[in-house]
């Protein structure tokens, strides 16, 4: 017999008794739904995105582009006076990107390939700092390491 459960959307969460301080915290107030990077050209930096993530492109247009992966969307805006992150930053970076691969040093290459550079300093051994088209800085790491 066939559990066809398996492909059914879970039950919704009961609502929380707002009387209760333990189940308010046991529900979660909202859930991520897209990271959205300013950028000085989004659909530039949508197709570097795209590439590299391998999530098609939804939309795309020299003001937005939005890119659209297995459980979350990444949006890109352009903004006309964008200003490139620094790097180093001294500690004033205010997020990055995290990807797994199986292959750092290939996937590193590879995203030099599409457009990114390699940061340097590089502050570590077991990963590779990249900064895309437009500064942001993000990491590759083995992705035995994400469980």
């Amino acid at each position: 017999m066939t559990d066809t459960r398996m492909n059914e959307a879970p039950a919704p969460r009961a609502a929380a008794d707002p009387t209760n301080a333990l189940s308010r915290e046991a529900v979660p107030v909202a859930q991520l739904a897209m990271v959205t990077l300013d950028a000085p050209d989004a659909a530039g930096l949508g197709d570097f995105w795209s590439k590299v993530l391998d999530w098609p492109v939804a939309y795309s247009d020299e003001n937005y582009a939005m890119l659209t992966g297995p459980s979350h969307a990444l949006g890109i805006g352009t903004i006309p006076d964008y200003k490139r992150p620094d790097w180093t930053d001294d500690g004033h970076k205010q997020f990055h990107l995290d990807l797994a691969a199986d292959d750092v040093a290939d996937a590193a290459a590879r995203c030099v390939e599409l457009g990114a550079e390699r940061a340097d300093p590089q502050p570590g051994e077991t990963w590779v700092v990249l900064l895309d088209p437009a500064g942001h800085p993000f990491c590759i790491s083995d992705a035995k390491n994400w469980g």
